[in-house]
């Protein structure tokens, strides 16, 4: 039996209040859907999923369930960059999953479908699915147009350090600002948001090709039809999250992530998701996976073109293919299908046709945009996992956007304990070739963990400093940050971890291809390891934590009860 059917004859009021909602008495005896979206009108990225909702409503009736709407809107990022609400935005993952867990335990449910396009929407519902384990499918929300001549959002950071700095008027400025964004969908490059998207169909969650189709093709409603009417065969097959999101699926998705460059942030989320299923991603399997999956993905930031093209080029499927002697080819899917069976189908039904129209009206090669294994971008993934005295449990770098000469270099810290202070620094032309800036107390614990890409962009756009200067947090960056950025230091500073020892003109050593992160001097002057940490531990000795920004509220709880970044950042009374 059904659990709502069940549940109906221990809950004697059931049927009355939903009777009071508007379901007719037929509709009581049908499978029951849940439709979680993150709709509202926060952002480009959710304000469309009312339209989907609605469809995935259509396919759900077709299939003879009855679908019920719910929401838990999302925040953006972008509308958060450059003040204290960036504080907020991990935890609102924690948070939508936590309000999802409330509505499905609450209400009797059969099975779910999940909307969302953003970066902390898509890893909450991925994390609830696993949470909750009724059968389920996501629906990506796509990803919006590039403006005119390719006008990406991400470089907007750079056109404003660029006005900070007097290079560009005002009258420019404000036409980049209004141009950026054309429409609906998540944005125009390779995030957090369309690595996510990515990530769920790579997972087996979304159907195949799905993921960051965009949005104003009209094609997503297609898809939203198509999931409403699967997840009532899921139910019918017993299909469960935990039967698809297994460690092999996890491992055809850290592989998928290398080709593509994807976000940093996904090692956040990657990790959270496989803990609800009771799996553990450990930083060294993202490390070991991307030494061995090259970058293929020719899109931005890492690439050329925005992140559209990489949908026209055959999206995810085309990059399994072209990775597809690593992959395995034997897990479950929401399709009731293996990953092999589903490349196999989308061969024969004309999805790559349909897909490389796009291209050839733009006349840009499908090469151009996705490179094969023969001749990649870079012949390993685009993340890096650091370890030593200033990472103990690991940093993650995105080398795929940084320099060949900022591999490995050795560089004067100038720490400082907030980002706002270290921004004001580099745009007031306070920081010097060859210095390496710390932001720390930036972490879970400290503030929240935001994302420092407003800061990246001060120092990537400023020519003096672009090509020798790295960025060092226990913090995060944007999916669109470039350059030298090595983010999720652990232990964080607020952890007592060494990254709150670094003091002015220590030296630092960083040195990807080798992935140690290390202090190895002080005052310019050159130490030895046993030197190191005698004076670690001397300023350990001595060591008082500055008083940072009092915290209250939501922040004040996660700050209390989150894991280390490298860990995934999720909420757990330990």
């Amino acid at each position: 039996m059904l659990k709502s059917q069940a549940m109906r004859g221990v809950a004697a009021e059931i049927d009355s209040l939903k009777i009071g909602a508007g379901w007719t008495i037929e509709e009581l005896d049908k499978a029951q859907i849940m439709i979680q979206s993150s709709a509202g009108e926060s952002h480009p990225g959710s304000v469309h999923l009312d339209e989907y909702v609605e469809w995935v409503r259509k396919g759900v009736n077709e299939k003879g369930g009855r679908g019920a709407r719910y929401t838990v809107t999302d925040m953006c990022d972008g509308i958060a960059q450059g003040h204290d609400g960036m504080n907020y935005s991990l935890l609102s993952r924690e948070m939508i999953v936590n309000m999802i867990e409330v509505q499905m335990q609450s209400t009797p449910f059969d099975g779910a479908v999940f909307l969302a396009s953003c970066d902390k929407s898509v890893p909450a519902h991925l994390m609830a699915m696993a949470r909750n384990n009724l059968p389920s499918i996501f629906v990506p929300g796509g990803v919006m147009m590039a403006g005119k001549d390719n006008l990406t959002l991400e470089q907007i950071g750079t056109y404003q350090a660029k006005f900070l700095r007097e290079e560009i008027d005002e009258e420019t400025y404000t036409y980049y600002k209004q141009n950026a964004c054309t429409g609906c969908g998540a944005c125009q490059f390779m995030g957090t948001a369309a690595t996510m998207q990515i990530m769920a169909e790579a997972l087996g969650m979304a159907l195949p090709g799905s993921a960051i189709m965009p949005a104003a093709l009209g094609g997503i409603k297609h898809v939203a039809v198509d999931a409403g009417k699967q997840v009532i065969e899921l139910i019918d097959k017993d299909i469960s999250p935990k039967k698809i999101m297994t460690l092999k699926a996890f491992e055809n998705a850290i592989m998928v992530h290398a080709a593509i460059a994807g976000s940093t942030n996904s090692l956040l989320h990657l990790p959270a998701i496989a803990h609800e299923l009771g799996l553990e991603l450990v930083p060294e399997l993202f490390d070991e996976i991307h030494r061995k999956i090259p970058f293929l993905c020719n899109v931005r930031p890492s690439g050329f073109y925005p992140v559209e093209y990489y949908w026209y080029a055959g999206g995810t499927p085309a990059v399994m293919e072209a990775i597809k002697a690593h992959l395995h080819l034997d897990v479950l899917t929401v399709t009731g299908k293996t990953l092999g069976e589903n490349l196999r189908d989308l061969k024969e039904n004309g999805y790559y046709e349909k897909c490389h129209k796009y291209l050839e009206i733009k006349g840009v090669a499908v090469s151009s945009v996705l490179k094969q294994l023969t001749a990649p971008i870079q012949e390993q993934g685009a993340i890096a996992i650091l370890k030593g005295n200033l990472a103990l449990e690991g940093a993650v770098v995105k080398h795929s956007a940084i320099d060949k000469a900022m591999l490995q270099v050795v560089g004067r810290a100038r720490p400082f304990n907030s980002e706002e202070d270290a921004y004001h620094a580099i745009i007031n032309d306070r920081i010097e070739p060859g210095d390496i800036v710390f932001i720390r107390y930036e972490g879970p614990r400290g503030s929240g963990m935001p994302e420092m890409f407003y800061t990246t962009e001060a120092i990537a756009s400023n020519p003096k400093i672009a090509h020798s200067v790295a960025l060092i947090t226990d913090g995060r960056f944007s999916g669109a940050t470039r350059g030298p950025a090595i983010g999720h230091v652990s232990p964080e500073a607020e952890e007592g971890g060494n990254i709150a020892l670094v003091e002015e003109h220590d030296l630092i050593e960083i040195d990807i291809p080798n992935r140690t992160l290390n202090i190895i001097g002080e005052k310019g002057v050159r130490k030895t390891e046993a030197e190191m940490d005698e004076i670690l531990k001397v300023r350990r000795a001595v060591y008082v934590k500055p008083k940072l920004k009092e915290k209250k509220g939501v922040l004040k709880i996660y700050s209390h009860l989150a894991v280390s970044p490298m860990k995934g950042g999720y909420l757990s009374i330990r």
